[in-house]
């Protein structure tokens, strides 16, 4: 078996190492696939279908876990494609709060993705869990990513705080039976944090920044000025 194999993206020849995915592929070009899941120093799964690309095949596939095979042609551009990325965007739109992910609003324009497309969906809705010192949960703003699942876990911090609640259309991050992050295994690393692309996750300090309170007052806000409920808290 070869160590490489050559494809054919948007017309231009490459050759890489056999395993390379279809986005990293692309890259090696200069041709650029929308990502909002993925993130490069995490394992890869495909979930929001934003880097769908056409191969000839009867589904598109999705490029950051879709190896090369040999002689493949994709096309990253094409109308298909195209208007495939508009309507996630716009379904994303129609269900999740997205005024704090601006490079997904950035994609919305570029793809010219109308907001308000599904106006009759129903939203996702959920408690701002505000249940330790360190930073805000609001999974209204959450795409289920799964990014601060797998920074959490093997990928990076192996605490295994987080991972999915629920079922279907109802699904969400959670931690296990439900309870506040004071009482899981988070060792409040602040990687969710980190790569979250939403504003679901957000430092409590920034959080009472925006909300106009005095800096002064923030230390004592957050490091237990306020005796908080275990779990879910609305305050």
């Amino acid at each position: 078996m070869s160590d490489t194999v050559t494809l054919t993206i948007d017309g231009q020849k490459v050759t890489v190492p056999a395993g390379t995915t279809i986005l990293n592929a692309a890259a090696k070009l200069g041709i650029e696939i929308p990502v909002i899941c993925y993130h490069p120093h995490l394992t890869a799964n495909g979930l929001c279908r934003i880097c769908s690309v056409d191969t000839g095949g009867r589904l598109q596939a999705a490029a950051c876990v879709t190896a090369c095979s040999e002689g493949m042609e994709v096309n990253t551009q094409c109308d298909d494609v195209m208007r495939s990325r508009k309507t996630i965007l716009e379904l994303l739109a129609s269900t999740v709060d997205l005024h704090e992910a601006p490079e997904i609003l950035t994609l919305m324009e570029s793809y010219d993705a109308d907001g308000q497309r599904f106006v009759d969906s129903e939203k996702r809705t959920a408690p701002i869990y505000d249940d330790n010192p360190f930073y805000l949960r609001d999974y209204n703003q959450c795409i289920n990513c799964w990014r601060c699942v797998q920074v959490c876990a093997d990928d990076a911090q192996y605490a295994f705080a987080l991972n999915f609640d629920g079922r279907a259309y109802h699904t969400q991050i959670g931690t296990f039976m439900g309870d506040g992050m004071m009482d899981t295994t988070c060792v409040f690393c602040g990687q969710c944090v980190g790569v979250c692309p939403t504003g679901a996750l957000k430092p409590k300090r920034q959080a009472l920044l925006e909300l106009g309170e005095n800096p002064d007052e923030i230390f004592f806000q957050t490091r237990g000025g306020r005796k908080r409920r275990k779990g879910k808290n609305n305050d």
